[in-house]
């Protein structure tokens, strides 16, 4: 191995080195938002975010373009949504979006065609360009797909706790207490969930001055939840029109667990549908080889 060939060797491995201990450093950060009370709420991003966030700044110029307007507005919305307000906002989100394909679809370009060099004769050196372009593609959707999924994850949990929580709101209301006081007393005894942090948030903008209709407007143009945006509107038109708050949460109580039990009465006529691809594609195959398995196995025999 001549000196050239040696120190290109030392410079990879250096550089190989160096980025690993940029990943590692980078997933040990914790990153968390500050919840309306002051404490902090550990929220998890992707490991490629991370890593990409110091860069995002250089994109400024192009995100601030009048083209990724309502990308950035869409952006923000969604990340409030999903729990992430403060953490990152629709300008950084789009940036990621622009600049994960082409900062880890080079990288996973590069170790594709390493292992090409690696192993120059196997049938990898063939697919390395598909294999390219299959990153380059799955790096584009990741942003996207990682912030549908956390906002589908925050409200499914909003829509299992929600029924729970409006039966102590009736239950405490009806027994004499103000629906906040009702509001904080749940707060305080329950964990720390989407529901929670969303309740917290609405009783600590009525403590400092908002009035319970522009709170609650704001609670679910916040979580983006369908249940819970009806939940607070029946809420503020039972403001309007003077009902009782009790009645009203124990209606609003009933129509949420007649509706769980449709989705769960739809989930399980689905069952049978999605049952069929997993039994066409594993349990009928595996059935046919041990049935014909020796069936062919004594036929190639006389063949032979």
């Amino acid at each position: 191995m001549n000196p050239l060939e040696l120190g290109i060797m030392i410079a990879w491995a250096a550089a190989a080195a160096g980025f690993a201990w940029y990943a590692v450093s980078i997933a040990r950060e914790v990153t968390y938002v500050t919840l309306a009370d002051g404490r902090k709420q550990e929220r998890s991003l992707p490991l490629s975010f991370k890593m990409l966030l110091p860069f995002v700044g250089n994109l400024d110029g192009v995100v601030s373009r009048p083209s990724f307007v309502k990308e950035v507005e869409k952006a923000d919305v969604q990340l409030v949504a999903g729990g992430y307000e403060g953490l990152l906002d629709g300008r950084e989100f789009v940036a990621l979006r622009l600049l994960t394909p082409i900062a880890m679809g080079a990288i996973w370009s590069l170790v594709i065609f390493l292992f090409g060099e690696v192993l120059p004769d196997s049938l990898f050196v063939s697919m390395r360009l598909p294999l390219c372009l299959m990153g380059f593609i799955l790096f584009a959707l990741q942003p996207t797909m990682w912030l549908r999924d956390a906002v589908k994850r925050r409200h499914a949990a909003i829509m299992r706790a929600l029924p729970f929580v409006l039966d102590i709101l009736t239950l405490s209301v009806e027994a004499g207490m103000d629906f906040i006081s009702a509001l904080q007393r749940n707060c305080e005894s329950r964990k720390m969930d989407p529901l929670n942090e969303e309740l917290l948030r609405m009783t600590k903008e009525i403590q400092v001055g908002a009035s319970r209709k522009n709170a609650l407007k704001a609670m679910s143009d916040r979580a983006q939840q369908p249940d819970l945006k009806s939940v607070a509107y029946a809420l503020i038109q039972a403001d309007e029109l003077g009902v009782s708050i009790g009645s009203i949460l124990r209606i609003q109580s009933e129509q949420l667990r007649a509706r769980r039990f449709d989705r769960a009465e739809k989930l399980a006529n689905e069952a049978p549908t999605k049952m069929l691809g997993p039994l066409m594609l594993c349990i009928f195959p595996a059935v046919f080889i041990i049935l014909l398995g020796p069936v062919l196995a004594q036929a190639m025999k006389g063949m032979l």
